[in-house]
């Protein structure tokens, strides 16, 4: 078993940050003649506080970090750097967190391996299923034309009554549900041939090219209830054209779809119109549910879907 209190923030850093603090802010914008505004907007989309005082603060793979966001779009606008900046950040720093929590939890184990061994894991795991997903998506975006809109069905999972039940029950229970529910419905979109687009708290976002897909995903979110013991989810979706911009996706159908899952009764998914009339099969049914005074959508035409009937099942990838 490994103290976790012996290991210090200085053998922590050395481990990770790849050599010790030496240069300061104006070394950094000296050294790579960049405006010191720039520097501070990039160091802040990463998602650290940049400290204005005379102490160093950067690593020589700090600094590589900085040219190298400035070097491989300089032709691009400043926006845009900064944007990819903030989505690094952000993708890193909630990575990062569930890195630490589960790296603690193994060094207080028993049979707790060496830090360093466990971090040179995690970082292989890491560049892998990196390169697996870019593999993915580079093919996805070089098949579509510069400028091409694209036409997605958008959807949210939530927990129903999640706000009072969070109140109720203790922090571990509380994360044994977000475990079960997270795990779960990534299984079931990703299975399926969805996306999931990003989680927000007690709800998941997802998106599919492919309707039928999407009622397939949908259908079987709705059945985790009964599943793995989870209180009611309700299920929106829709179908229109969206903007997809640094991992995230924007448009009329997000808006919608959100709308929906709010107005769904627990155990039960809503759609738009356009996504029903573009599921042609007949593993499915549509059922009108008069249109709703949401905000946004004084009328907003929606439909129910359920599974008909028959022997198939479509809750089984």
């Amino acid at each position: 078993m490994t103290d976790e209190s012996d290991v210090s923030a200085e053998a922590i850093e050395s481990l990770l940050l790849g050599g010790k603090r030496l240069f300061t802010r104006e070394d950094v914008t000296a050294a790579l003649n960049i405006p010191t505004e720039f520097a501070d907007r990039v160091w802040t989309a990463f998602g650290f506080a940049m400290d204005k005082t005379d102490e160093p603060l950067f690593t020589a793979d700090d600094v590589q970090a900085l040219q190298l966001v400035h070097g491989l779009d300089e032709a691009q606008p400043e926006a845009f750097e900064i944007g990819m900046a903030r989505a690094l950040g952000q993708t890193m720093s909630r990575l990062a967190e569930w890195q630490a929590h589960h790296i603690a939890e193994r060094m207080r184990a028993a049979d707790s391996p060496d830090l360093a061994q466990m971090l040179q894991a995690v970082q292989r795991v890491q560049i892998l299923i990196w390169r697996r997903h870019l593999s993915a998506a580079l093919q996805n975006a070089l098949s579509m034309s510069e400028g091409e809109n694209r036409t997605m069905a958008i959807g949210f999972v939530d927990i129903v009554g999640y706000t009072s039940l969070s109140r109720k029950i203790g922090m571990e229970e509380l994360d044994d549900l977000l475990e079960t529910f997270e795990t779960n419905a990534f299984e079931v979109i990703n299975s399926r041939g969805g996306h999931v687009v990003k989680t927000l708290g007690d709800a998941v976002m997802f998106s599919t090219e492919d309707p039928v897909a999407g009622a397939e995903i949908a259908v079987a979110l709705q059945h985790l209830s009964a599943e793995h013991a989870l209180p009611p989810l309700r299920v929106g979706v829709a179908l229109g054209t969206v903007l997809t911009r640094l991992g995230d996706v924007f448009g009329e159908p997000v808006n919608i779809a959100a709308r929906l899952t709010s107005s769904a009764r627990p155990g039960t998914v809503l759609t738009d119109t356009t996504f029903a009339n573009a599921v042609e099969d007949e593993r499915f049914f549509f059922k009108s549910v008069g249109p709703l005074n949401v905000r946004g959508y004084k009328r907003l035409r929606a439909r129910s879907l359920e599974p008909n009937r028959k022997p198939a099942n479509i809750t089984e990838s």
